[in-house]
């Protein structure tokens, strides 16, 4: 699929619809997460290389929300190890569209890859290496996300590991302004007009609800994970590594 410029919120609505990763989004998806998220690129980049270290033979990655499948498709480009890459969306149009791109890689007999249109909160995980959630578990209630991670806990093999990244409040109301600021700067330096950013935000309301790292980190513990860390930030884009032990559970 071709990545059409980002221009779904330049007219003035009347009405601003809940933001819904269908065909109009798929569309411009590319430009818009590229133009919205900073530090993204590096982000996915890192999950390839994270991928190559931790992706164990015969197991699988599952990639939670994989939208266009640029994390897979990072990961498949650093992994030799036989392995299965799983991506799961809830989007029609995004599956259709990560298959396009999927389909356009080089072949690696050893690597196979699966996708589905389904609900990660009912997708069960099991053999897994490595998860992926990449700005996810935001879109998700939020008295389902530690069921949600204690489901991913439970799917992964000892010494697995998550990848989550979420955009995050702060609990200080003078940083949370100020890098709110920053990211409203940083998407008009990228081409968004004042009424793009306005719109944008009202169709996200009560659909993408961010926490502290403070919350993420403490839900990464109760869900079963040994540690978890921060390993990096730009702004208020932010992502962890959470580690499953690697001795096996008596």
């Amino acid at each position: 699929m071709n990545a059409s410029r980002d221009e779904l919120f330049s007219e003035l609505a009347s009405d601003i619809e809940a933001f819904r990763f269908d065909e109009r989004v798929t569309r411009v998806f590319a430009d818009m997460i590229r133009r919205s998220v900073p530090g993204y690129a590096s982000v996915i980049a890192m999950t390839g290389v994270l991928g190559a270290e931790h992706i164990r033979p015969h197991s699988r990655v599952y990639d939670l929300g994989c939208s266009l499948g640029t994390s897979l498709m990072s990961i498949h480009s650093r992994v030799e190890v036989p392995c299965k890459l799983i991506g799961i969306d809830n989007s029609p149009a995004m599956i259709s569209a990560c298959r396009q791109n999927l389909d356009s890689l080089a072949k690696k007999p050893q690597i196979d890859t699966q996708l589905a249109c389904a609900d990660i909160t009912e997708t069960a995980i099991s053999n897994a290496s490595l998860v992926v959630m990449h700005y996810t578990l935001q879109f998700i209630e939020p008295d389902k996300r530690l069921d949600l991670l204690r489901k991913i806990h439970a799917g992964l093999n000892p010494g697995g590991i998550l990848i989550l990244s979420e955009k995050l409040n702060f609990k200080d109301p003078k940083m949370d302004a100020a890098l709110t600021r920053l990211y409203y700067d940083f998407k008009k330096h990228n081409g968004y007009s004042e009424l793009e950013i306005s719109q944008k935000r009202q169709a996200l309301e009560n659909v993408l609800i961010p926490e502290t790292e403070k919350t993420h980190l403490r839900r990464l513990n109760k869900a079963g994970f040994e540690s978890a860390m921060s390993w990096f930030q730009c702004l208020n884009f932010h992502s962890f590594v959470a580690y499953k032990s690697a001795k096996k559970q008596a």
